[in-house]
């Protein structure tokens, strides 16, 4: 972990050699619309190992839950201290991760499982963030196109985050289930607020959206619905989380804890939806009626093997990773809130 500043040379070169790595390992964005840069304060480390701890941030609603624990105070009464770090997307949080410059990054999962596949580095997750419910993870295009289903989506053009994303991942795998190949399909990437203008313009052909841009979508440009990516294989599926290094959870375990137990208290309340649209709209720059419209994903805090196995193990059978993993390794234990 990188507690101090480390000197400028030393610190750019290490930096820049990390990001190269990365970049070509895996080009990750995340998922939905949200963010913020808050911070919360403790008044004391109340025996933990590192009571000031380190946090990426990226503008997703998976992480609504991580801003009612900072906003409610919820990491400061477990004496622990939290500096949110933004990161434009899934890429840069596992670079400062990797790098040391912080010490839990948020992210999809499958950038964490590509990592660890490689040998990038012992990854170890904190704790779950959502999985897909349904309607909140779709493709969808405009009145006028030629894709009416997901038969149509072979060999189209369609819009993604990025290539080894949750999003093609997700796409692939209900194409699959309708028995659609996806081989010949030109994956075509760019940011989220993007997409719907460039299904407008005629661009692409689909685009895979979350919310709130697939309500946004909707009301903006009138893009409807082709299928939905939380069916199937997929129903249900396990999306984001909060991973760390090995080094870190183990030298660390009471602090982890700490921000476990903060993080569940925090997911328990998030079911009231009344507490995450006022998020969104601070954080995402969304009106008040998308906001209430927007479908939510299913908020997760307490980590679960079986679940999550579902992850790596689609991975492999996409080929995105040529040997299993067994997620049972790569999960820290697990604090119970009282």
């Amino acid at each position: 972990m990188l507690r101090h500043a480390m000197s400028t040379s030393r610190g750019y070169r290490r930096r820049a050699a990390l990001g190269l790595a990365l970049t070509a390992l895996v080009t990750v964005t995340g998922c939905s619309a949200l963010g913020g840069s808050d911070s919360s304060s403790s008044s004391g480390g109340g025996g933990l190992e590192k009571p000031k701890i380190k946090v990426t941030a990226m503008p997703t609603i998976d992480m609504a839950p991580f801003h009612l624990a900072v906003k409610n105070g919820y990491f400061k009464e477990q004496g622990l201290e939290v500096e949110v770090v933004d990161v434009p997307s899934g890429q840069a949080s596992l670079t400062k991760l990797i790098a040391g410059e912080v010490d839990i990054a948020y992210g999809s999962y499958t950038p964490f499982f590509l990592a660890k596949s490689k040998g990038a580095a012992d990854i170890k997750f904190v704790a779950d963030a959502s999985s897909a419910a349904p309607k909140s993870t779709l493709v969808v295009a405009m009145p006028n196109s030629q894709v009416k289903s997901v038969k149509d989506l072979a060999g189209k053009r369609i819009a993604i985050t990025g290539e080894n994303t949750i999003c093609d991942t997700l796409t692939k795998s209900v194409m699959k289930d309708n028995m659609v190949d996806s081989s010949g399909v030109k994956w075509v990437p760019m940011p989220f607020p993007q997409i719907a203008a460039s299904l407008q313009r005629g661009d692409v052909d689909a685009g895979f959206l979350t919310e709130p841009y697939i309500t946004a979508a909707a009301k903006q440009v009138g893009a409807v619905p082709v299928v939905d990516t939380a069916t199937g294989a997929t129903a249900d599926f396990p999306t984001a989380g909060y991973g760390s290094l090995a080094k870190f959870t183990d030298g660390n375990p009471k602090t982890v804890a700490a921000f476990q137990k903060a993080m569940q208290k925090a997911t328990k309340e998030a079911a009231d939806r009344s507490k995450i649209e006022p998020l969104m709209v601070e954080f995402a720059k969304i009106d008040q009626d998308t906001a209430a419209l927007t479908t939510l994903l299913t908020f997760q805090s307490a980590l679960d093997a079986r679940r999550l196995q579902r992850v790596p193990d689609l991975l492999k059978d996409q080929g995105t990773i040529t040997a299993r993993i067994d997620v049972n390794t790569m999960i820290a234990p697990q604090a119970s809130i009282s």
